[in-house]
């Protein structure tokens, strides 16, 4: 959530500010419900003070006028009680749903906006048409569609044969990078309760976007989810910051609606494989920690011999959370086009807030919230895509980079 304070003292720039993110967004009703629920508030609390006068004049006898303007007080206290109830629910609806503010230095408008921050690399030259990962896959047989749709449905992925060492080699890499980068690897829980969402910032914005189970249960969109969890409730010792945590996962998304022939086989999928990286850190250090965290993603890829753009999104582009986000996106020949393998993202206090997460300056100042980023490190099926389609040859065989085939020859 957004600081209210800031709304109240500082309207006009923060007004600017979120309707830069979300044009869309029912600031000015957001700021109409607050000073409602204020003022609701203040009439409540009068009232209360003044029923309790009632009743310490009672004490001392009680007359015909004290009794029927009890029976006033108390009556228009409930209404007023019950109206509260009502406009404080459409006002903590339309709170919730408030994006983030982007930081100032964030450019205005939506995908077209974004700029590329630096790249690594270069794009492949072929002397041959490079295939997409799903013509190649004819004959290195790495998945299985038609298996996976019996199974579970169409854009699920059943994965065989190099595929599955693949997987593991990544991920191995990905760990130990990010351990060497100071993130301590974590295996959450994938099912988590409706206010871990509500903590991340997924609900209610993206209610529908992921999957309910029973028990007021859900299956993880992120690892991010978990993660933001780990300390809500706590105050925290500065001296214990920043936490940073590297967590490997399967991740669920509905994602309803129809995919373009740009996104099949293993672009956009309903489960996939995912490292995340995730820190918590002092408000002071937080933009530079996302840096760090850019770089723990980047190395990966340049580990891999992979050419990518590292671009810093415009803020309608950013993440509902987000107060500044870098994606790094990959170059993939097979479909002519860069994609988002690393979305990096400086939530600032905005989850926080929500999932109440404190640190202390020094043992006896007041509790402050933290800062919290998170950032992809990295998504496995795009990675692939990217290792598919750049190290192809003529003849539609694979030709992993060394430190990959001698990941995989030691597994089993």
């Amino acid at each position: 959530m957004i600081d209210l304070n800031l709304l109240r003292t500082d309207a006009d720039k923060i007004k600017k500010l979120i309707l830069k993110k979300e044009p869309k967004f029912e600031i000015n009703k957001l700021i109409d419900l607050d000073i409602k629920v204020r003022a609701l508030n203040l009439e409540i609390e009068n009232l209360r003070k003044e029923k309790n006068d009632l009743a310490a004049k009672g004490k001392q006898g009680i007359t015909q006028e004290l009794r029927d303007k009890s029976i006033e007080i108390s009556k228009l206290l409930k209404d007023k009680e019950n109206n509260l109830l009502e406009i404080e629910k459409d006002f903590k609806k339309l709170l919730l749903s408030c994006p983030n503010i982007p930081q100032d230095d964030i450019p205005e408008g939506n995908k077209e906006s974004n700029k590329t921050a630096w790249d690594f690399g270069s794009k492949k030259e072929f002397n041959f048409k490079p295939k997409n990962h799903v013509e190649l896959n004819e004959k290195l047989g790495w998945f299985d569609f038609d298996a996976a749709t019996v199974m579970s449905g169409s854009n699920f992925i059943f994965y065989k044969k190099d595929a599955v060492k693949l997987i593991y080699a990544l991920t191995n890499l990905m760990l130990k990078n990010n351990y060497q980068h100071g993130f301590e690897p974590v295996i959450p829980p994938y099912l988590v309760k409706e206010q871990a969402l509500v903590n991340s910032s997924n609900l209610p914005k993206f209610e529908g976007d992921f999957y309910k189970m029973q028990d007021d249960l859900c299956l993880i969109p992120t690892a991010e989810v978990s993660l933001t969890n780990v300390h809500a409730g706590q105050i925290l010792n500065v001296q214990d910051l920043p936490k940073r945590y590297a967590a490997w996962t399967s991740c669920f998304r509905r994602e309803a609606g129809g995919y373009g022939s740009t996104e099949r086989g293993l672009i956009r999928i309903h489960q996939f494989e995912k490292v995340e990286i995730y820190s918590v850190c002092e408000p002071k250090e937080s933009n530079e920690e996302l840096i760090r965290m850019i770089k723990s993603a980047e190395k990966i890829l340049q580990m891999l011999g992979l050419h990518y753009r590292v671009s810093l999104l415009a803020a309608q582009d950013c993440s509902f959370a987000s107060s500044k986000t870098y994606d790094i996106e990959v170059w993939l020949p097979g479909q002519g086009q860069y994609y988002e393998v690393s979305s990096c993202s400086n939530c600032t206090d905005f989850q926080a807030r929500r999932a109440q997460i404190r640190y202390r300056k020094s043992a006896d100042s007041k509790p402050e919230l933290v800062h919290t980023l998170n950032a992809s490190s990295l998504a496995l099926p795009r990675l692939m895509v990217a290792l598919m389609e750049v190290y192809q040859q003529q003849d539609g065989s694979v030709i992993l980079p060394k430190v990959l085939q001698d990941a995989m020859n030691n597994l089993w």
